[in-house]
């Protein structure tokens, strides 16, 4: 069984029913929950508690939520999910430029920040399970038991979601992987009707491996189907 301290979760955001609500069904999940009301709180929170993983709204008096993704990135590769009233995807696409994981837009079901939450913590599990080798494609060696990346032997960080998709790619090298399938494999959940979110960890592997991130050589669109790794 997991210690308990990988399964607490912090929960930021300045509306008490909200906060209230996700709590209730995380912690009815078995979930421990902490909370925050706004961002600097949230940034003291997590340096003192250590979640496994953050649930962030955007929205947020004191100090901003992209502002809170930003720091936490500076020093964690905490899976962040993004709780967002905003409809202009501008703000979903910089939160995921940032090294959010996910987002789930306002209104939504509770049961489905569960489901989110669980994905996301399983997949980090079962990466971290077992895993002591390396894969390597051209210049880039994945080590999968550290969890890190180099490129022709300089460290590059990655967010949990980058990670999981590099891991795919190189362990099937030349492959075309469809949208949907990258969606459910990296994140261990069906995301229908998310594919921006996919191409923004694209892009931002991208802006992290490629030579040239506007032609690509490592990770290569395949037109209508998805995307493939091949060595550079």
């Amino acid at each position: 069984m997991a210690d308990k301290k990988e399964h607490r979760i912090l929960v930021v955001d300045d509306e008490p029913k909200i906060v209230k609500t996700a709590r209730a069904y995380l912690e009815n999940a078995g979930f421990r929950v902490v909370t925050a009301e706004d961002g600097q709180t949230a940034l003291t929170v997590y340096r003192h508690e250590r979640p496994a993983l953050v649930i962030l709204d955007l929205g947020l008096p004191v100090l901003d939520g992209l502002d809170v993704a930003r720091a936490l990135r500076r020093d964690s590769n905490v899976p962040i999910i993004m709780l967002t009233a905003r409809v202009d995807d501008s703000d979903k696409i910089v939160g995921l430029e940032l090294g959010a994981d996910d987002y789930i837009t306002k209104p939504f079901n509770p049961r489905e920040i569960v489901a989110r939450v669980r994905a996301l913590l399983r997949r980090r599990q079962l990466d971290q399970a077992d895993q002591s080798d390396f894969l390597e494609v051209g210049l880039l060696q994945l080590d999968l038991g550290a969890r890190t990346l180099t490129l022709d032997g300089k460290l590059i960080e990655l967010t949990p979601t980058e990670f999981n998709l590099l891991k795919i790619f190189m362990e099937s090298p030349g492959h075309t992987f469809g949208r949907e399938e990258l969606l459910e494999k990296a994140l261990g959940y069906g995301y229908e009707g998310f594919g921006r979110t996919l191409d923004t960890h694209i892009r931002n592997l991208r802006k992290k491996i490629e030579p040239d991130p506007q032609n690509p050589t490592y990770i290569q669109t395949v037109y209508s189907i998805g995307y493939r790794l091949v060595e550079a």
